[in-house]
């Protein structure tokens, strides 16, 4: 088994308007078939997790060189479109069933039920044996 992230940020497919401005409706349906597709996927044992972040107004940023205090910053906005909304890690028997659930994620309903067709990002986590090919020394 291999795990992925799939990765759900502000990037909005064919639908524009921000979830915030939706018909309370919309975003029930919306969270429903989230819900309804995690437990899907936790019943077949290949959630391993799914997280939902704050909206990005809530943000901060860290800088430090671990000699003088932090610099914290507000942000990064959502104004980059590259922020992480989400995401949901699966640990499946190949890179194609990843792809499947990233596809079903895609489709997630928006308003008046229309899948909204978020890119998806999809990333293989690294094990120890990838870090090892790494530092051919190790």
């Amino acid at each position: 088994m291999t795990k992925f992230l799939l990765i759900v940020d502000y990037q909005p497919g064919v639908i524009d308007t921000p979830m915030t401005e939706w018909a309370p409706e919309d975003v029930k349906a919306h969270m429903a078939y989230y819900t309804a597709l995690n437990d899907e996927l936790r019943a077949s044992g290949e959630l391993v997790e799914h997280l939902a972040l704050s909206w990005p107004d809530e943000a901060k940023t860290v800088i430090s060189d671990g000699k003088a205090a932090p610099v914290i910053t507000d942000g990064p906005f959502v104004e980059s479109k590259e922020m992480l909304a989400g995401f949901q890690m699966v640990d499946v028997e190949s890179l194609d069933r990843a792809l499947e659930i990233a596809a079903l994620v895609s489709q997630v309903p928006g308003p008046g039920g229309i899948p909204i067709q978020q890119p998806i990002g999809v990333r293989r986590v690294m094990e120890a044996a990838d870090f090892e090919e790494l530092n051919p020394l190790g």
